[in-house]
């Protein structure tokens, strides 16, 4: 899979286009999102191994397929939840990890408040969520402590990326595929991701 995979699709267009409408009510916002989801899922996993195996048709015997590895979504807390229904609708035997960071004021490093995985992350195949990449610096504090923590085969699934991010992300885990619904144009003043869609998580949520 190439490093930075933008998905260039008509619906998921359309799907943007009402998740970046302010006016958008929060039913409607998560529909599209969870529609995108299942359409990011899709893209993460076309690498996905797999193994044959014998299946009874009604007619005869035919060769069935089954994933080669275990899928593990690793939502980023609380936004990367948002996504987690949709991935989980295209792969319903996902296991779902968590994983919980949050910025110390006086430090400005991200700190870790939680974590929840799911056992033999090594050799797994590991779907890191969080619908909006801005800076990268929360992104790349989770990359680090799901290596540490034995993840080997990590993909990177985002709904909106910024450059930034994606620059971040490049240097400090060039192993790491990045998918994307959109690449916006930059971050502003207050590192929101311009045009954005404002906060993702307090719109999926309803918490505005």
């Amino acid at each position: 899979m190439q490093q930075v995979l933008e998905i260039d699709h008509p619906v998921v267009k359309r799907y943007l286009s009402i998740l970046r409408d302010k006016n958008t009510e929060t039913a409607a916002f998560r529909r599209a999102l969870n529609s995108i989801g299942t359409i990011l899922a899709y893209q993460a996993l076309t690498e996905l191994p797999i193994e044959e195996y014998e299946v009874e048709t009604p007619i005869q015997q035919a060769t069935g397929y089954k994933p080669g590895a275990e899928v593990f979504v690793i939502p980023i807390l609380r936004a990367g939840l948002s996504l987690v229904d949709g991935i989980t609708t295209f792969m319903p035997d996902a296991k779902v990890g968590h994983i919980g960071v949050y910025r110390d004021e006086e430090t400005h490093e991200p700190v870790n408040y939680y974590h929840n995985f799911p056992g033999g992350l090594n050799g797994a195949y590991t779907l890191v969520v969080d619908p909006m990449l801005a800076t990268g610096g929360t992104a790349t504090h989770a990359l680090n402590f799901l290596k540490e923590n034995g993840a080997d085969n990590i993909r990177f699934v985002s709904l909106i990326c910024a450059p930034e991010g994606i620059k971040r992300l490049q240097k400090e885990h060039p192993d790491v595929p990045i998918i994307t619904a959109a690449i916006d144009e930059k971050l502003n003043e207050n590192a929101f991701i311009v045009p954005g869609l404002g906060d993702a998580g307090d719109r999926y949520f309803g918490t505005l």
